[in-house]
């Protein structure tokens, strides 16, 4: 290892990797620096490139440490070695990137000097992005869920999977849950898997009601929510060995199964993890060997919607899709179903047409396709858009949170009577992911303010442009 006052060169399997700023504190609590968490990466590379290596991956980028602003990295920086490989995604949006694609320790390392903490890798090998090689089960549970019901839910979905002829590899989250991962032959699509996934998460719920469940609506849940909607496409998780930014530098751990019934999450860090791989080798080194078939979990779900258990809600920020049930909070429904407008999304998506269009518009170098659908209110249209039923306006967008919320407060200056009518929970303040970064947008739902006092649109204040 070179080094020099402001940089220390690492010997990675014959590739020479720069940390700059090597000494910069990313975990004060911890006091890990970014040496630290490069370092981490070599220790473990074998194990964390079974997760994450050969597949395009997000960046998640922490240039201040954890207690600094964050941004999701989906485009691979220019300034990048020639060695860096990368792999062209195309979104439902229309637009394309780059994501980088590790192969190798000196990736991972290259990776660590931008302060990406974690690792965040689609579940698609960059050879191949139309077919998941790996159906993901994540364990979130509510609130009030202590660990041990979570590793007992852990404990059914093990069983679950092998009455369908599956192996599941466990891992702490390294936050709150357990991931089980699921080698698949690449044969089904984004859409199958998802669908297989949410069979999975009813036949766990079944197995153990009141512990489980598979709703997706907030208000419905109880216990621990196995989110089926991870394995919708351009969703990702953190993978194995993906350090998590939390104080004390959890690390999202494989663990045997016959670890999970007594393993506790904080004992698995950026301190301990290394140690363990050295001594003990990686649980979830024959992961690749593993891959099984979705037909039984698919049978299980044509067998659902024979009974009237068909699509459950996607997560808001993709188009209504074909066959999705009204996307309204049950408590706030207030029609039968027949009387909201269908989606016609297909595989997460916009309807064909308007997915031709997007793709038309960004060709064509229009630097707004694609940007995110406005989805306030209660009755989506059939391309994807919602007739906003509620008084929603947006007051800004900014790089930062604070500067975003700027913005409101001077529109708070503008107008006061409105301001005062205001309730906590009508200022609505969204991470957005922009091209390269994170950005904020405010907006307001203007429901308790009278609607003679009713502000309208104005410009946006501040007006950043994420493209």
């Amino acid at each position: 290892m070179a080094s020099t006052d402001e940089r220390e060169v690492l010997s990675c399997g014959g590739r020479e990797v720069a940390i700059t700023n090597p000494r910069k504190v990313l975990f004060p609590e911890a006091g890990v620096t970014k040496l630290d968490l490069a370092h981490y990466y070599l220790a473990v590379a074998e194990g964390a490139l079974r997760g994450s290596g050969g597949r395009p991956n997000v960046l998640v980028r922490y240039p201040n440490g954890i207690g600094g602003e964050f941004f999701y990295q989906k485009r691979a920086p220019d300034s990048r070695p020639e060695w860096i490989e990368v792999v062209s995604l195309r979104f439902p949006s229309g637009r394309t990137a780059e994501e980088v694609v590790p192969r190798d320790a000196a990736a991972l390392v290259w990776m660590a000097n931008l302060a990406c903490l974690e690792l965040h890798p689609h579940p698609v090998r960059a050879d191949d992005l139309d077919h998941p090689d790996e159906l993901r089960v994540d364990l979130d549970p509510v609130p009030g869920v202590e660990w041990p019901q979570i590793q007992q839910v852990a404990g059914v979905v093990h069983a679950a999977l092998g009455d369908l002829g599956l192996i599941g590899w466990p891992k702490t989250s390294g936050s709150r849950g357990i991931h089980v991962s699921i080698r698949i032959a690449r044969r089904w699509t984004f859409d199958q898997v998802r669908r297989a996934a949410l069979a999975l998460a009813r036949d766990v719920e079944r197995r153990a009601p009141g512990l489980a469940t598979s709703k997706w609506w907030k208000e419905e849940r109880q216990g621990v929510f196995l989110d089926y909607n991870q394995n919708a496409k351009d969703r990702t998780v953190a993978s194995a060995y993906s350090v998590r930014p939390l104080p004390d530098a959890r690390v999202s751990t494989p663990l045997a199964w016959d670890e999970v019934p007594t393993c506790e999450p904080e004992a698995f860090t950026i301190t301990t993890v290394p140690d363990r791989f050295a001594t003990t080798g990686d649980p979830s080194a024959g992961i690749d060997d593993a891959a099984g078939s979705l037909e039984a979990l698919l049978e299980l779900s044509a067998k659902h919607e024979r009974e009237g258990q068909g699509d459950a809600p996607w997560p808001p920020n993709y188009a209504k899709q074909a066959g999705e049930p009204p996307r309204v909070q049950p408590s706030r429904k207030r029609r039968p179903d027949s009387e909201y407008e269908t989606g016609r999304g297909e595989a997460g998506g916009p309807p064909p047409e308007v997915a031709a269009e997007r793709a038309a518009a960004v060709a064509s170098g229009d630097p707004n396709a694609g940007l995110p659908t406005e989805w306030e209110g209660s009755r989506p249209t059939p391309t994807g858009r919602r007739r906003t039923s509620v008084p929603v306006i947006e007051i800004s967008r900014a790089a930062t949170k604070a500067e975003a919320l700027t913005g409101l407060d001077r529109w708070k200056e503008r107008h006061p009577e409105a301001a005062k009518a205001l309730e906590p929970a009508d200022v609505l303040v969204d991470g957005m992911r922009g091209r390269s970064s994170l950005w904020y947008r405010v907006r307001v739902n203007l429901t308790h303010v009278p609607e003679a006092q009713r502000p309208a649109q104005e410009k946006l204040d501040p007006d950043y442009s994420p493209w």
